[in-house]
């Protein structure tokens, strides 16, 4: 196939709808939701598009690592690259930006990672999910598998994936008067299952009052509570039992990811399903936390996992050992939510996905192409990821690295 001869990347901010916590207000007063695109070119001119999506809040990284990163470290090694060899994108990648116990910049990396399948699949005139391999090995730190972890058995890929995912309603706001505003909100757009935010800064009694007006709210709907790792293990094993009392369906990363005690705890304690999303960065991670039978499941991100190959790798790890597998974000705009969204597709995710970006951004790159209908969104069926933006995302780009 036609190998990457150019690199070109770009900030691109997109302007935020309503209250959310994790966005603050700029110097200039805007809350934007900010991003880094990636576009590669090969050789015969195709082109394919990538997105990072830094959130000092939710992650590590910064746009302005990202840039960097990409400028300085990772662009040049595509160079010269067939866009399909996803494995050997990684390894060079991994080589740059070692690995610790974390990926090393998973976000930035993602932004590559769906770059090439991108192209790769415009290369060949299909949609990115036809491009997963099970078993595909990415290389990183060698953290062999405890005794007793279970064996890796492989999942093959669906002839058709889920066409469309049914989407989950954030209601997130210290303020009661918010709340009431975003489920109203949520019930006009025609969502059906819910997603609360709970944990520091608020109170328990709170937490627990909001997941009892939600599940009031929504009686037959799945209600999923996201502490952000807002409690400590103490904390967490006394709030639990009584978020299952009010109607919560799983509760996700209640701790640090660093909190291996306090994870294993609350799986003996059994109160609530309890998935685990901070501090999954990799499938090597994600064997580890496996194998010390710190969760039930999984909230998954590829924004947050480098990328789709990565995250298919934790889609057969968890199918693997028999856990919980449920689709959420970043609050991904476009590229980063048409990439989720073929994932979860292809891992046949029914339950209802967390991904907020249509909930909370206010522009898009690729127009209504990603608009859902009600709480239904549907999977973009051509080659690659399925979009083609706007001239605003090739106006914002400089490039890299050239052959």
């Amino acid at each position: 196939m036609s190998k990457i001869i150019q690199v070109e990347i770009g900030r691109f901010d997109y302007a935020v709808a309503g209250e959310f916590k994790f966005f603050a207000p700029g110097p200039d007063g805007r809350v934007t939701r900010p991003s880094v695109l990636v576009r590669l070119t090969d050789a015969d001119g195709r082109t394919g598009w990538g997105q990072a999506v830094p959130v000092p809040s939710w992650t590590y990284e910064t746009v302005e690592t990202v840039l960097t990163t990409l400028r300085h470290y990772l662009a040049p090694l595509l160079l010269g690259r067939d866009p399909a060899d996803f494995d050997g994108l990684h390894a060079a990648m991994n080589t740059a930006i070692r690995p610790a116990f974390s990926t090393g910049q998973p976000l930035c990396k993602a932004a590559l990672d769906l770059a090439c399948h991108d192209l790769a699949g415009q290369q060949r005139g299909v949609p990115a999910w036809k491009l997963f391999e099970v078993g595909g090995h990415v290389p990183g730190p060698a953290f062999p598998p405890a005794a007793d972890a279970p064996p890796m058995r492989a999942r093959d890929v669906p002839a058709h994936p889920l066409s469309a995912i049914t989407l989950s309603w954030t209601v997130a706001s210290p303020k009661p008067e918010v709340i009431e505003k975003q489920l109203t909100e949520g019930r006009a757009r025609g969502y059906r299952n819910f997603n609360i935010k709970v944990g520091y800064p608020q109170p328990a009694e709170y937490d627990l009052e909001l997941a009892r007006r939600v599940r009031a709210f929504a009686p037959d709907g799945f209600l999923w509570a996201d502490a952000n790792t807002g409690y400590t293990p103490e904390q967490a094993l006394a709030i639990a039992p009584k978020l299952r009392e009010v109607g919560v369906n799983v509760l996700e990363s209640p701790l640090p990811p660093t909190a291996i005690r306090g994870y294993q705890a609350l799986k003996k304690q059994g109160s609530l399903p309890i998935l685990m999303d901070e501090g999954i960065v990799g499938p090597e991670v994600a064997a580890e936390f496996i194998a010390l039978g710190l969760m039930d499941g999984m909230a998954l991100k590829p924004a947050r996992n480098a990328g789709l190959r990565p995250s298919v790798r934790i889609v057969n790890q968890l199918r693997a050992a028999g856990l919980m597998i449920l689709g959420s974000g970043l609050t991904d705009p476009d590229f980063s939510l048409a990439a989720a969204t073929q994932l979860y597709a292809w891992a046949g995710l029914t339950a209802p996905c967390a991904l907020n970006g249509p909930q909370f951004l206010a522009d898009s790159l690729v127009g209504n192409a990603l608009t859902p209908v009600h709480d239904v969104l549907t999977v973009p069926t051509s080659p690659g990821l399925g979009l083609t933006p706007d001239d605003r995302a090739a106006r914002c780009l400089e490039r890299v690295a050239a052959l």
